[in-house]
């Protein structure tokens, strides 16, 4: 009577591979989260004061404005048009390098003129309580050659947005470098998870503002 063949022993993998394979897929769905549905952003200047301030830092929403093939992914998916209102992470168009966050004033095909710092969309006034001024709008008049008074009217093209900050003086926009193409949108910046004032690490803790943290930016 011939032995019966052993049954092949159960592969089972080394402790080492599985911890190791457990951490590169770790790895890959972090890079993953990272380049295509999340990004991490702190806020540099005062230009989107009082709603952002310096030392915020934010999550972006990458995936909310993706582009779609079909309409079946564009009823199924997540996926948002860009409104007017929405606070946005966008490469500067002077230096794509870098990263800029600013509100959506106007949107491809529409007028935007501002009289006496006033916004106007097709001639109609724009309601912005988000809006701060260094100086108050002057009813009486403006400096015609100062673009944070007087601008426009200009038709924004196709396939583009024009941003402004909300810190409505003294903000870097498309008042001074023209409008933003769409595909230069990475995403809609949407609560800010930590927030952290000027000091030195004297202050690492006392300078924590608490009360901004998991705030939702509208």
């Amino acid at each position: 009577m011939k032995n019966q063949p052993h049954a092949p022993s159960e592969y089972r993998k080394s402790t080492a591979r599985e911890y190791f394979e457990s951490i590169c897929v770790a790895v890959i769905l972090a890079l993953f989260v990272r380049t295509f549905v999340v990004q991490a952003f702190k806020i540099p200047t005062g230009s989107m004061e009082n709603n952002l301030l310096i030392g915020d830092h934010l999550l972006v929403n990458k995936f909310v404005y993706a582009p779609t093939l079909t309409g079946v992914e564009r009823a199924v998916l997540p996926i948002d048009p860009i409104r007017r209102g929405e606070v946005i992470v966008f490469k500067y168009p002077e230096d794509p390098e870098r990263d800029f966050i600013k509100r959506v004033i106007a949107l491809p095909g529409e007028t935007i003129e501002l009289r006496k710092k006033r916004v106007y969309i097709d001639g109609k006034q724009l309601d912005e309580p988000y809006v701060r001024y260094l100086t108050p709008p002057d009813e009486e008049g403006g400096d015609e050659f100062d673009v944070r008074v007087e601008y426009g009217p200009v038709t924004v093209p196709p396939g583009h947005l024009f941003m402004m900050g909300d810190n409505r003086d003294n903000s870097q926009d498309s008042r001074y470098w023209g409008f933003l193409p769409q595909e230069y949108v990475k995403g809609r910046a949407l609560f800010i998870y930590f927030s952290f004032g000027e000091g030195g690490l004297s202050s690492l803790v006392s300078g924590v503002r608490w009360g901004r943290i998991f705030h939702q930016i509208h």
